[in-house]
């Protein structure tokens, strides 16, 4: 089997995971895992399949097909993962009144040590009471064994201070 990586964007409406799926399946494909969302009337994902060796032309060509339906698809093959070094995940939430610079800020303190953002999804939504914009934000977060987790937190919380939100840096729920 060739693991396939595929994203996808193109105005959404219904019926383009079942035309996406049917591809796959056509293909011998297995859907493995995958992120879609609708962002601005904008349909995006990000999926990994795998499919027969002997396939993968057939499945590309059927995804060219989805172009004729508003839907552009990247494919790309899968190269497997490095063996990972000692790591732990933690989990990020973040809270606060929305401002631009959010996010480049978090994220320029991760990688400075060299905490990598596996997953990532954002929001703004009106506050409860005051109406006011409010910027939400959770991170799986994968933190090298040598990066102590109080330690992170503490530059966390000390950034939070100077961005005016609320952080908090947990243990994933078994």
């Amino acid at each position: 089997m060739t693991a396939l990586t595929v994203t996808l964007i193109g105005r959404d409406r219904p019926g383009l995971v079942r035309a996406l799926s049917e591809r796959i399946a056509a293909a011998g494909g297995n859907w493995l895992e995958s992120r879609m969302a609708r962002l601005a009337g904008q349909f995006a994902g990000i999926l990994l399949v795998e499919v027969p060796a002997a396939e993968v032309e057939r499945l590309v060509e059927g995804l060219r097909g989805l172009e004729s339906e508003g839907l552009h698809a990247t494919v790309e093959r899968g190269l497997g993962e490095e063996a990972a070094a000692p790591y732990q995940t933690l989990l990020l939430e973040l809270v606060g009144q929305d401002h631009p610079g959010i996010v480049r800020e978090i994220a320029q303190a991760l990688a400075a040590r060299r905490v990598n953002i596996e997953e990532l999804t954002t929001r703004v939504v009106s506050g409860s009471f005051s109406g006011e914009s409010l910027f939400q934000a959770e991170a799986r977060l994968r933190v090298p064994a040598d990066v102590p987790a109080d330690e992170l937190r503490e530059l966390l919380e000390k950034l939070a201070n100077e961005l005016m939100v609320d952080i908090s840096l947990d243990q994933p729920v078994a």
